[in-house]
């Protein structure tokens, strides 16, 4: 079915630099855009993302499955294992009908639409980003999301495990430590930095 993306990091630089691409014979555009079709995220089980996206296209459905190249060590050897950018969903291209919503439901490994009364539409932009930084061989990891004003703690370097508040100020991400008594507060510019939720 034209319009299905399926991304792999599947070559390697002789220093071992992870190169991203296509497989031959995978179609790297986005399903053509329409204007009562929508992206959804369809919440699956856990390591069933494959199986779940191939059973959508199986009964039609226009799907998106980001996959990127790992390599997993055993004691014994070393295996390139294709796993989600983002584990535990695929995206869907579909109209807001309850066919869709029947349709993910006869998936057996399909969880549901993520959102309330149906699913929520994600919004084409954020679909199309994650497509163009893959398409253009940008490296890309998972990384939990982080919004402004939530609770962070740094991880590594000289901040090791400084908590504050995440900020942008003058478009730069920073840290607010607060000292609550004295209501008096300080920022530091944490580009760079590994930071997580606390």
């Amino acid at each position: 079915m034209a319009g299905i993306c399926v991304f792999h990091k599947y070559r390697w630089e002789s220093e071992g630099e992870a190169v991203w691409g296509r497989r031959p014979g995978d179609t790297c555009d986005l399903p053509p855009a329409a204007a009562d079709k929508k992206w959804y995220a369809v919440h699956t089980r856990s390591r069933h993302e494959k199986v779940v996206a191939a059973q959508l296209r199986g009964r039609g459905v226009d799907t998106y499955l980001p996959l990127v190249e790992e390599i997993h060590r055993w004691s014994d050897r070393r295996k390139r294992v294709q796993v989600p950018l983002f584990p535990g969903y695929a995206f869907i291209h579909a109209f807001d009908s309850a066919e869709t919503m029947a349709t993910v439901a006869q998936v057996p490994s399909a969880v549901g639409i993520v959102g309330a009364h149906g699913g929520a539409p994600i919004p084409d932009e954020e679909i199309a980003t994650v497509h163009r930084l893959l398409s253009r061989n940008i490296p890309c990891v998972c990384h939990p999301f982080l919004k402004l004003g939530q609770r962070v703690r740094i991880r590594g370097g000289a901040l090791d495990g400084v908590e504050g508040t995440l900020l942008a100020r003058k478009g730069e991400s920073c840290l607010v430590v607060s000292i609550e008594l004295i209501q008096r507060s300080l920022a530091v510019r944490i580009e760079g930095y590994d930071v997580e939720v606390v």
